[in-house]
């Protein structure tokens, strides 16, 4: 269910972190639902446990998920209405606008573009 590209130049934990916010904001992960164990993930992701638990504690300040102690994480409810998940879009969005702008993509091919992924039907 989960990948990671172990070539790309974002933080394993922040892979980890955003492919979680995008399985549970388009209901893959259902609210309430159980994640693997960080021990279990970490072996199945061929990653250091403590990567997969760094990311699970910003999931939780972040209000992605929750814990219960001796129980295990889950997802959290209303995911696509979470403030800060929002916010956190909206700021990547933006510095990806900035980016487009600072090396002279013409607004209509990057407003194109941004159309063109709202379109697809993108793998998880």
């Amino acid at each position: 269910m989960l990948s990671l590209d172990f070539t790309s130049r974002e933080p394993i934990y922040e892979q980890l972190k955003n492919k979680i916010i995008k399985l549970s904001a388009s209901g893959v992960l259902a609210p309430n639902e159980k994640l693997p164990s960080v021990r279990n993930l970490a072996k199945e992701l061929l990653v250091n446990p403590n990567t997969v638990q760094k990311a699970y504690q910003d999931l939780e300040r972040e209000g992605v998920i929750y814990s219960v102690p001796g129980r295990g994480s889950f997802v959290s409810e209303g995911i696509g209405e979470n403030e800060r998940v929002l916010e956190n879009a909206r700021r990547a969005l933006s510095a990806a606008a900035r980016g487009c702008r600072s090396v002279r993509i013409r607004l209509e091919d990057a407003l194109e573009l941004v159309k063109k992924v709202y379109r697809e039907d993108e793998r998880i």
